[in-house]
């Protein structure tokens, strides 16, 4: 299909994320694969445009641009805090719209007052949406993906489960099979004979005699090993998959969680709810419930009134670092997001920062905003 082209507003969208202390950047349109295949998400992976270089390295269309502005900082060894906005073209399959699309945001870093800087983001991108889109009503939904870890922890899984459904959040389905799996677990036999026999031996329970199993049956079937697949590393995995296996949540903590995913309220009033659930689920949330009412806080300090956005627990974005908060903005009474941020704290260390770096951002879709205004691109 052929590129969409640059809406109208273009220039004036620019000045006013000019106007917000940013410093407009760009990054090359080829970039490197593996940090977007390492930390993007499940859902961007498989929409990706994959390519090769003439020596063998994956590359790939830009699908985004959090990860390439944040390289490009951590390139240049920038100081922070610092502010970022771009404008340009990004590639993508997607079900509905041309794959190839423009978006435009602000990347935030190294903001120490996490709570300033959350307000700041969704002000920000209140403030230039509603340019673009004067007298339009508009859905905020806001969601948090460090309440959610912290619910998670104190129903106190296994790492394993709790990394399951940490990495799930923001997709509803599979959220979902995984709390229906944790209320039946797998049956006996789902590995088959010879792990179970292995079971039935106590083999499976002693990590040195599994090891030294695996590592025989590996040299008697000529099975080449490397790091990543060797005997300790194949035994690890297979204790920590029969242990999810047979992990089964109690009816009590099952309801629990349940009972939390369906919260969808106020954002004024959510504080007081979130309290409210933890005192009687019994649950230690203090430190995560102290971000989020500082964030309240902050966004009527912002002058941003939380009466108008929707706090709903279960919402986040499929995009694997993300850390904290998480928003879109849609037409009022419409599912099409025209955008969409968040935080990602651990990011930066991730792409190679060599200090913890605090970051929180918005991308903006300018074809879908044009045509939610009737622009003319």
């Amino acid at each position: 299909m052929p590129l969409t082209n640059l809406p109208a507003f273009a220039p004036d969208l620019v000045a006013d994320l000019e106007g917000l202390g940013t410093e407009r950047v760009d990054t090359p349109v080829i970039q490197p694969a593996e940090p977007f295949l390492d930390m993007a998400g499940e859902d961007l992976r498989r929409r990706i445009f994959m390519t090769e270089s003439e020596t063998g390295k994956s590359l790939c269309l830009r699908p985004e641009f959090t990860i390439p502005v944040c390289l490009r900082h951590i390139e240049t060894a920038t100081g922070t805090p610092r502010r970022y906005s771009y404008l340009g073209e990004v590639f993508r399959q997607r079900r509905d719209g041309a794959n190839e699309f423009y978006q435009a945001g602000i990347e935030d870093l190294g903001e120490p007052d996490i709570a300033r800087a959350d307000a700041r983001i969704v002000r920000d991108a209140l403030h230039v949406i509603g340019n673009r889109l004067p007298g339009m009503a508009l859905s905020v939904t806001l969601g948090d993906q460090g309440i959610f870890e912290a619910v998670v922890a104190a129903c106190g899984l296994p790492a394993g489960w709790q990394k399951r459904l940490i990495h799930a959040f923001g997709n509803p389905a599979q959220l979902q099979k995984l709390i229906a799996d944790l209320s039946d677990p797998a049956p006996s036999g789902v590995f088959g004979p010879e792990v179970e026999r292995l079971a039935c031996l106590g083999i499976l329970d002693d990590e040195a005699k599994l090891i030294a199993h695996i590592d025989a049956t590996m040299e008697a079937t000529g099975y080449s090993t490397n790091a990543s697949r060797g005997p300790a590393a194949i035994a690890r995995r297979l204790r920590e998959k029969r242990e999810l296996a047979s992990t089964r949540l109690d009816s009590r903590t099952l309801a629990l969680l349940k009972e939390f995913l369906a919260l969808e309220l106020s954002l004024a009033d959510a504080p007081q709810a979130l309290a409210a659930f933890a005192e009687k689920a019994r649950l230690s949330l203090g430190a995560a419930l102290e971000r989020f009412d500082a964030r309240v806080t902050a966004l009527r300090e912002a002058g941003v009134d939380p009466a108008t956005i929707i706090y709903r627990a279960a919402f986040g974005r499929p995009l694997d670092y993300y850390t904290g908060l998480v928003f879109e903005i849609t037409p009022a009474g419409e599912m099409s997001v025209l955008v969409g941020g968040g935080r990602f704290d651990r990011l930066l260390t991730l792409l190679g920062a060599k200090e913890r770096i605090p970051a929180v951002g918005f991308s903006l879709w300018l074809d879908r905003i044009a045509s939610a205004g009737g622009v003319a691109a």
